[in-house]
């Protein structure tokens, strides 16, 4: 339930229960303290009826299909757990909700290419059956097995596409102050290129011990401030590449093995990290009032420039894990229009907001989350808000 109409229920039974406890105290002012006990409990029965009729309604909202939800589904190579439960649900991150259990079926958020998903409506609300390891043919006839199968997570189809997130998934990118002023850095390339690339070699100084010869090149980025409380939230680290060693010492030497955009003399190294498996997200919502906005897009964009945004768009919001965002958690985007000039009353107003996408978290700092615009239904822009959808 948006967190306004949550307040507005609240609000409508404080006055309730003032209007009527004031009333009934007017009358029971001269009674005995025997009265006075049961007005309490009047008023404490009172407020639970209200809080259940008004707010329970509200609380269960039904799950929405798409007009042009497929019957049935065969995921295929390439797929989503995102993409998929698109094509049956508005609201994707509900998948879970219609799921129904299946036996043979430990995790319902793992499906793998050549699952086939089922909808059906039972008793009026849509329910998915998973048919794992089963053939269709051309009647449609479908042969259950009991056989439980099982199948390597590295094969489940991703929540969201990896090839776009997985270079920020171990790399610092927010930093505390001065966060790479101790780092090793790029003193100049072979044969003094000072612009360098892809396969590259270059000399390096003050790097930090590292076994496996790999490294990460990065270059101070922009300051995260929030738009309202002028809090700092974060220094960013701005990624530029990986690099492996050819020859320590010192100065060492090197070669670019990975560049994403131009490197150069000062740019930082730190030691690469060690791989980690790709986690697996579970879309959902926060069980909490969340509200925050959008500091910075990956690819230039910043809060001073007007620039659009689109899907598969990787931003920084201005919310963290001591916000209680976690990994997994979808957000609504809301543009924030501000004011504009009446052009009959020559006087500024107020735009309504409006919704402007999805996205999703998939990496959190303390005061700082990355997240992967999912989807788009306007041009979305810095300091757009998002909140609990």
């Amino acid at each position: 339930m948006p967190p306004i109409l949550s307040m507005l229920c609240y609000y409508a039974i404080f006055q309730a229960r003032w209007v009527l406890g004031a009333k009934l105290k007017n009358r029971l002012d001269w009674q005995p303290m025997a009265l006075r006990m049961l007005q309490k409990k009047l008023l404490g029965a009172l407020y639970l009826v209200l809080s259940l009729t008004v707010l329970t309604p509200l609380a269960g909202q039904a799950v929405a299909l798409n007009p042009d939800y497929p019957e049935r589904y065969t995921v295929v190579q390439g797929d989503t757990l995102w993409a998929v439960a698109a094509r049956f649900l508005k609201e994707p991150w509900r998948w879970p909700e219609i799921w129904k259990e299946n036996p043979h079926i430990k995790n319902p958020n793992l499906i793998y290419p050549g699952d086939v998903l089922v909808l059906s409506v039972v008793d009026g609300k849509p329910e998915l059956r998973l048919l794992r390891n089963e053939k269709l043919s051309e009647r449609k006839t479908v042969k259950l097995s009991p056989a439980i199968y099982s199948q390597a997570l590295e094969r489940a189809i991703p929540t969201i596409p990896t090839r776009i997130i997985q270079p920020f998934l171990t790399q610092p990118l927010v930093l505390e102050k001065d966060g790479l002023e101790t780092a090793g850095y790029i003193t100049i390339g072979v044969d003094d290129r000072l612009l360098l690339g892809k396969y590259d070699q270059f000399y390096a100084r003050g790097l930090s011990e590292n076994k496996s010869g790999y490294y990460q090149i990065f270059r101070p980025g922009v300051k995260f401030i929030h738009p309202e409380t002028k809090e700092v939230l974060g220094y960013q680290a701005l990624y530029l590449g990986d690099a492996r060693m050819l020859a320590p010492g010192d100065p060492a030497k090197l070669e670019i093995t990975r560049s994403g955009q131009e490197i150069g003399p000062t740019d930082r190294l730190l030691p690469a990290p060690e791989d980690v498996p790709l986690p697996y997200y579970q879309p959902h919502a926060p069980n909490t009032a969340v509200r925050g906005r959008i500091l910075s897009a990956v690819g230039g964009v910043n809060a001073e420039g007007m620039s659009e945004i689109g899907p598969a768009t990787i931003v920084v919001l201005s919310l963290g894990k001591r916000d209680g965002v976690e990994e997994g958690h979808v957000l609504r985007i809301v543009r924030r229009a501000g004011r504009r000039k009446d052009p009959v009353q020559q006087r500024n107003y107020r735009l309504p907001e409006e919704d402007s996408g999805l996205l999703m978290v998939f990496r959190t700092f303390e005061r700082v989350s990355y997240a992967l615009i999912m989807k788009a239904n306007r041009a979305i822009h810095v300091l757009d808000a998002v909140y609990t959808p």
